[in-house]
């Protein structure tokens, strides 16, 4: 049905669009823990606001959706489904779909100056996609089951 689709540029997609939704979720925790220092209204708040609105529309969620696109792909055209590995790395990816909504959440918070969470909870929140990310690799790579 697609044979005009080449598997290994669909996984180059694939793998660029990762990179770049894991930059914006392994950064943008960390924007947060700088923006609960700076005070509503200030230049350096509103400063914060718009790169944070920027890397969430402008390079995560695009990526976001391409990610998902090319690996559903990847996912069916590879026949990968069966594969326990697969299951537990795609738990992984809905985990950090439901971080990225959780950040764009918290996003809107600091956009209207509504933020209640810490730098301590930013911090903690910053460890959770980098954890998943490294559950997801070892199942790519090692597909231990």
């Amino acid at each position: 049905m697609f044979d005009w689709i080449d598997y290994n540029w669909v996984k180059a997609v694939h793998v660029i669009a990762v990179i770049s939704w894991m930059a914006g979720l392994l950064y943008l925790p960390r924007l947060f823990v700088y923006h609960v220092a700076a005070t509503p209204g200030s230049e350096h708040s509103e400063t914060l606001k718009i790169m944070e609105r920027r890397l969430m529309k402008a390079i995560m969620t695009p990526a976001m959706g391409v990610t998902w696109l090319a690996g559903l792909y990847l996912l069916w055209d590879g026949g990968w489904m069966s594969d326990g590995w697969m299951h537990a790395k795609l738990t992984c990816v809905v985990l950090m779909s439901i971080a990225h909504e959780m950040m764009k959440k918290w996003m809107k918070d600091f956009a209207n100056d509504k933020n209640t969470k810490s730098q301590k909870f930013f911090r903690i929140a910053n460890e959770v996609p980098t954890v998943l990310m490294i559950i997801v690799v070892v199942m790519v790579i090692v597909k231990p089951f």
